[in-house]
């Protein structure tokens, strides 16, 4: 299937329709026609009225042709920052690059209180700004969890894999979500979707929920669908599965010898799974599949990303790229060509979790690509529109968030613990 722009307009067939839209989109409706009949009052005859016209209305690219090559190339970007509180790099971000997000790690939340003045005073940075911003975090449960002390612990999803239950996976998605909205967060990079297929792997071991592709398809799409309910965006990951490696991307580039027959039959078929119920967000894993791309790693490869995600398994939602100053990415290519290549592959959303540097020196690349028409006009108004449209489906907005009820959460979590036995 070719990834094909969803640009097309909505024919508004409708007479008085009005076509709502988020906050930061525009509105617009149809005039309602006048009723008429062939005769007049007094009986006679009259001439048919003219018809009113259809109009084509799409708030999604009338925001596009609203943004500057500076505001579209920054909503290809998602960083992160240093410390608990908006630095001046943080507002740079903000205020020159338009960066379309940013991604929390444990060193920016140390408690409720502080996490939550940090994320409300960087949307209060993005006011004036057109397009609100993806607030993400990794929040998977178990070992990887960015959520402050006073939150009972989620268990691993290797744990929830060991109980079979859609429910319980379900639950704590839900859970999950719940703790993310009520800081205003919006997007979670999880669940996990890879088959712990190698036991010695050293870096996804128990956050899969189990090493056969039935029970990481049931239990990953069970969370999946908890932590949207809440409001938030899952990204599954890390596609096309990082399952069996035997190297931690964080620390050099893991190698996976399997050709598509082997991956047909494991490692895709939970992404199929949760295409086909309506996953919005992949993420890349940095891998180097040589039977499949011996040239580039799956973070860039048209062949993974193109010819296998989008057109083979038929996904047209967004793509962002793991954190791109990993040591798979960082240690072998330069940053801000990898980001090029990435998006000149079919991705959408680049992300920089660390060093403002390499997070300047990404967006100046994309830039310089625009401006050169290495990623063409209808290429980077393709990838925004992807992101404008996630964007509106999940109605963000840079509103101040409340925080969340850390008691009524914790007991919802305890409930589940106490149902489903797990500890």
């Amino acid at each position: 299937m070719k990834y094909t722009l969803r640009m097309c307009c909505v024919i508004i067939l409708s007479i008085g329709l009005v076509v709502g839209c988020s906050s930061q989109n525009n509105q617009a409706s149809v005039p309602e026609a006048t009723p008429s009949s062939n005769q007049d009052s007094q009986g006679g005859e009259v001439s048919e009225p003219t018809p009113t016209p259809t109009e084509s209305v799409d708030p999604i690219r009338d925001q596009l042709e609203g943004l500057s090559t500076t505001e579209k190339v920054g909503q290809l970007v998602l960083v992160g920052m240093e410390g608990t509180e908006p630095d001046s790099s943080a507002l740079d971000l903000i205020k020159t690059y338009r960066v379309g997000g940013f991604i929390f790690y444990k060193d920016n939340i140390k408690d409720s209180a502080s996490a939550l003045t940090l994320f409300n005073e960087l949307k209060a940075a993005n006011a004036t700004n057109s397009v609100p911003l993806f607030m993400s975090v990794d929040e998977e449960g178990g070992r990887v969890t960015r959520m402050p002390e006073e939150f009972t612990k989620v268990p691993t999803a290797g744990r929830i894999g060991e109980t079979g239950s859609t429910e319980l996976a379900s639950g704590m998605g839900e859970a999950i979500g719940t703790q993310l909205s009520g800081f205003g967060l919006n997007m979670d990079f999880a669940p996990v979707l890879d088959v712990n297929s190698n036991p010695d792997n050293p870096v996804i071991g128990d956050r899969s929920y189990g090493n056969t592709a039935e029970i990481v398809s049931k239990l990953g799409i069970a969370a999946m669908k908890g932590i949207e309910k809440q409001g938030v965006i899952p990204v599954v990951k890390h596609f096309p599965g990082h399952g069996d490696t035997s190297v931690d991307s964080h620390l050099g580039l893991p190698v996976v010898d399997h050709d598509l027959t082997r991956l047909r039959s494991l490692e895709l078929i939970p992404f199929e799974n949760a295409i086909s119920e309506g996953a919005d967000v992949v993420m890349i894993a940095h891998l180097l599949m040589p039977k499949l791309d011996p040239d580039h790693p799956a973070s860039f490869s048209k062949i993974i990303i193109n010819d296998l995600l989008r057109e083979e398994l038929g996904y047209q939602g967004v793509i962002i790229t793991d954190d791109m100053t990993m040591g798979a990415i960082a240690e072998h290519y330069e940053i801000g060509d990898a980001a090029v290549q990435f998006i000149q592959a079919g991705g959408n959303i680049v992300l920089i979790g660390h060093d403002y540097k390499k997070e300047k020196a990404v967006i100046e690349a994309l830039t310089e690509a625009v401006d050169k028409g290495n990623i063409t006009e209808e290429m980077l108004d393709e990838r925004v529109y992807g992101i404008l449209e996630l964007k509106q489906k999940y109605n963000l907005n840079d509103d101040p968030a409340k925080g969340p009820n850390v008691k009524e959460v914790n007991a919802d979590i305890s409930s589940l613990l106490k149902r489903y036995k797990v500890k």
